[in-house]
């Protein structure tokens, strides 16, 4: 068979993207967002969003040392000379095609999984401080009940101790809410990114984040 005969025969797009990474990507996304628009009305659909975000994040992670190819964090992360470089090329329109993540495309996916968990953390915390719920609540809990019952043998021990935990649930929601606003930054110019990378290198990356599947090298 001739060289031109097996490439007639080879499929113009191949898999890159497994079934774990799509669903992880856009559940993620989905969950952060029905958090985001939640909060304080919807507290109970706002803290399962935020369990289901920081399960898959932990999970996405995992996945980046042992899943396949293309998901794993030694395929896309680079330093930020490489990355940059690659931006902008890709603002010049003259940015080289990766089959998997593009060197900016990999700073991006860590920068998003750093401040979605910071962003998880920092509301599992407010979470048990605040409300004395969820898997943290029982640190807090116990510090927040020998705290009172010491202040309780001083004078105005109760006043200060709240205004103390009042304090720190101030501190802990701004945290919370700042983490959360530039995540959602960060999703914006994700999206930007990617509308931009699919016109240069002429493919629908959405569309590959959903089919798993990207036009050859």
């Amino acid at each position: 068979m001739t060289t031109q005969g097996r490439t007639l025969q080879e499929p113009i797009e191949i898999q890159v993207w497994d079934p774990f990474v799509r669903v992880a990507h856009w559940a993620i996304a989905i969950g952060f967002l029905i958090a985001y628009f939640t909060e304080d009305d919807l507290l109970t659909v706002h803290v399962w969003a935020g369990y289901v975000v920081g399960a898959l994040v932990l999970l996405r992670v995992a996945w980046g040392f042992v899943g396949p190819r293309h998901a794993r964090f030694a395929d896309f992360v680079c330093g930020p000379r490489t990355a940059f470089a690659y931006l902008w090329d890709l603002l010049r329109f003259s940015a080289r095609r990766y089959v998997g993540h593009s060197p900016a495309g990999g700073a991006m996916v860590v920068a998003l999984l750093l401040f979605l968990a910071g962003t998880v953390a920092s509301g599992l915390v407010l979470y048990a401080e605040d409300r004395g719920a969820g898997p943290l609540a029982p640190f807090y809990t116990q510090g927040s009940s020998a705290a009172a019952a010491g202040a309780a043998k001083a004078s105005n021990g109760d006043e200060d101790e709240g205004k103390q935990r009042k304090k720190r649930e101030s501190a802990f929601k701004e945290i919370h809410e700042v983490l959360a606003n530039v995540t959602l930054a960060l999703v914006i110019v994700h999206i930007l990114g990617v509308v931009l990378a699919s016109f240069v290198h002429r493919e629908n990356l959405a569309r590959a984040m959903i089919t798993g599947r990207k036009r050859r090298e």
